[in-house]
């Protein structure tokens, strides 16, 4: 158990930076692995379901045990986040089999657009004057990411990973909407169905020894035990000390995979991936300092941050 004392923010600091590397790696990590992108999403995460469940020690709770009470929207909220969860999973590895590892990464991190406009009609949270100028700005760097020259596959790549930023919002949204469900079980839930629909694409052919390792990779350290270590870490750090260093993901990602997979980025969209990372950035900076409503706020961190909810 790590311990407690006046140097556990440093050392908090010091992990949330090594679990924003190990996030970062993803991206290469599944540019080698060579499988359909559903056959590996799918044994990733039953990887990482076993792993949270052995690293938390809990049970999955969809209903109320005897004497328990929770409200039937909780539960709603907790299917939906395993759902929206399921769903950047899957569109994320898919996305990044098809198009770039930058455009993946980076075109999810429009979430917060998405959470802006359907936060004030689902959860009744105001979206402020400021709020909508990050939204133009992430809309134009949306727009630069399609400015590159495609092959039809980046193209539809790209779209795949626009449903990215979809499904990270709806799980967000209805994150934010449960009040006594475990967020824990939400991951976890999603995880399985992930595996759920992933695993029956194993048919399809068996990866070799090596893609192997790497799905070990993949589902234990890069979505298993670095969920441990972000949980550990948010607790200790405020908000904006945690998106700040969580920006390490999306920059470090596209490095990882031109530096071992040879995959460049287009100009356009690196160009178009930076407006929407600053953009995202100076909200979180902004909400943190308390500029804007903290109820519009999504959850500090990057991709794999949101499994820590």
């Amino acid at each position: 158990m790590l311990g407690e004392g006046q140097s556990g923010s440093g050392r908090a600091t010091l992990l949330l930076a090594a679990t924003a590397l190990i996030w970062s790696s993803g991206g290469l990590a599944i540019k080698l692995v060579d499988l359909h992108p559903l056959a590996l999403t799918g044994v990733r995460s039953a990887l990482s379901a076993l792993t949270l469940a052995v690293l938390f020690r809990t049970r999955l709770r969809l209903w109320p045990t005897p004497g328990q009470t929770m409200h039937t929207r909780h539960t709603w909220a907790q299917l939906g986040a395993a759902l929206g969860y399921a769903g950047l999973l899957l569109s994320n590895v898919v996305a990044t089999k098809l198009t770039t590892s930058a455009n993946a990464i980076l075109l999810a991190y429009t979430a917060p657009l998405y959470v802006a406009l359907f936060a004030p009609r689902l959860l009744g949270e105001r979206t402020r004057p400021g709020d909508w100028l990050f939204i133009l700005a992430v809309l134009s760097g949306m727009v630069l990411f399609f400015l590159d020259k495609l092959s039809p596959t980046g193209l539809w790549g790209n779209l795949v990973a626009v449903g990215t930023g979809l499904c990270y919002a709806a799980f967000t949204l209805c994150m934010r909407a449960q009040k006594d469900a475990s967020p824990v079980d939400s991951v976890v839930l999603g995880h399985l169905l992930t595996a759920l629909v992933g695993l029956p694409f194993l048919f399809l052919g068996l990866p070799s020894a090596e893609g192997w390792l790497g799905l070990a990779y993949l589902g234990i350290v890069q979505q298993g035990v670095s969920l441990a270590l972000y949980v550990w870490c948010i607790k200790r750090l405020g908000a904006l000390e945690a998106i700040l260093i969580m920006t390490l993901e999306p920059i470090l990602n596209p490095v990882w995979v031109a530096l071992g997979y040879g995959e460049i980025p287009g100009v356009w969209s690196l160009l178009g991936g930076a407006v929407v990372l600053v953009a995202v950035t100076l909200r979180g900076i902004a909400g943190a300092r308390g500029q804007w409503s903290a109820d519009s706020e999504a959850p500090p961190g990057g991709m794999g941050a949101t499994s820590a909810l």
